[in-house]
């Protein structure tokens, strides 16, 4: 028979009394609550092996083998609780599992519900020291945050949909540090617009640097995950980037980022003539059609390509890829001819990751990113704006290939 029961309740009561009457609080560090805590927490655990001896003797010969002290955090401060051991070393407790370190799910909740949003290790400890008394180490906030990546990593393998109308292919970096190195990585970001008009981030990864060789691994990576096909792909102008996407989904159309295109153009030419500048190039990409663009292209070689060449010259080398989406009504057009929907999502990790100096290792920074997703995915769940005009045109310039796939 177990002494689990021996709780002299009387000299708790005479204690907690005599503790209200001196000021002490009922909860957090050394509260008046926590051996009333302890004893229940240990009754309990008791109770767990009690139950486990008799489900565990039918098939062997088994019996307690003392005690070990296990050290948690709970809402009544710090507890040392005598946890039971039995002799096969089968007993795993319920209540307070071998590695959690913290009693309350709610604290864990809201411990990642502070690190999702950016806030650091010691942001949080500071955090939980206001509210609940105590704090935790980085050590155990890792275990605690650690508990997202079962999760992360089955997200990231989950099956994707057959058919995605648009898909916005971009990289944005961070440091990590590496072997007592800081190191530059990037994150790729891949962006789905779903039949149903719905955003989905597919997938997230990192490599080293941003290249035409790892864009086709994680192609490779969405076509294993079930996409049988897509559209239309919206791309920066990583050379090589088209013939990896083309290799794994040769019917896309493959559409250079007109914004990024602009961007670089500007890097080339001075403020003062920037105004007019500008205004030559929207004659280009706002052109009724491909032949009309090409035409007015043509002027602003003539114009400034002699004094600007590395202004001008990209868009005539790269025209075939530049161009593709006036083949295409409005409404698509004004979709896939910028990465607007992927540089809105990276300004919302922007946002979480600018207090990092340094992730301290890859998994630290898909670990946040992944929750960040989570909280963004609530804001996507709306449909895309004018969809069903746009959904429309899709259904009728793509009409065989949207076919083959479920449509809600």
């Amino acid at each position: 028979m177990t002494d689990h029961n021996n709780f002299d309740f009387e000299a708790f009561k005479q204690a907690a009394i005599k503790g209200l009457y001196e000021g002490k609080p009922l909860t957090g560090e050394d509260g008046l609550f926590a051996p009333l805590l302890k004893h229940f927490l240990e009754s309990a655990l008791e109770g767990e092996m009690d139950n486990h001896l008799l489900q565990s003797r039918v098939s062997e010969q088994n019996r307690r083998n003392g005690k070990t002290t296990k050290r948690v955090k709970s809402s009544a401060g710090l507890l040392d609780l005598q946890t039971p051991r039995d002799r096969t070393g089968s007993y795993q407790p319920q209540l307070v599992p071998k590695r959690q370190v913290v009693l309350t799910p709610q604290l864990e909740q809201k411990v990642l519900s502070l690190y999702s949003v950016g806030n650091s290790y010691a942001d949080i400890s500071q955090h939980l020291l206001e509210m609940y008394g105590y704090t935790l180490s980085d050590s155990e906030l890792t275990a605690i945050t650690d508990k997202v990546i079962p999760a992360m990593r089955e997200w990231q393998n989950r099956p994707l949909e057959s058919l995605y109308t648009l898909v916005w292919l971009d990289g944005i970096y961070y440091k990590v540090r590496q072997e007592g190195k800081v190191v530059t990585r990037v994150l790729y970001s891949v962006i789905g617009l779903s039949l149903s008009g719905k955003k989905q981030v597919l997938g997230i990864y990192t490599a080293e640097s941003e290249s035409a060789k790892f864009w086709l691994s994680v192609l490779s990576d969405l076509k294993q995950r079930g996409v049988e096909d897509l559209l239309i792909t919206c791309v920066d102008g990583l050379k090589g980037f088209d013939t990896a996407i083309n290799s794994v989904f040769p019917a896309a159309t493959v559409q250079l980022c007109i914004v990024h295109q602009l961007r670089n153009s500007f890097r080339f030419v001075p403020d003062k003539l920037l105004k007019d500048f500008a205004k030559d190039l929207k004659g280009v990409y706002q052109a009724p059609d491909r032949e009309q663009g090409m035409e007015n292209l043509l002027l602003v070689q003539e114009k400034w390509g002699h004094s600007y060449p590395k202004a001008v010259q990209p868009w005539l080398e790269k025209w075939e890829l530049l161009s593709p989406f006036f083949e295409y009504p409005a409404a698509i057009r004004k979709v896939m001819y910028t990465t607007n929907t992927v540089e809105g999502y990276h300004r919302q990790l922007r946002k979480v990751t600018k207090t990092k100096g340094a992730f301290s290792s890859d998994v630290a920074l898909q670990k946040l990113v992944y929750l960040t997703i989570q909280n963004l995915q609530v804001k996507w769940e709306t449909t895309t704006y004018n969809w069903k005009e746009v959904i429309n045109q899709f259904s009728i310039i793509f009409e065989e290939r949207i076919k083959p796939h479920r449509f809600d």
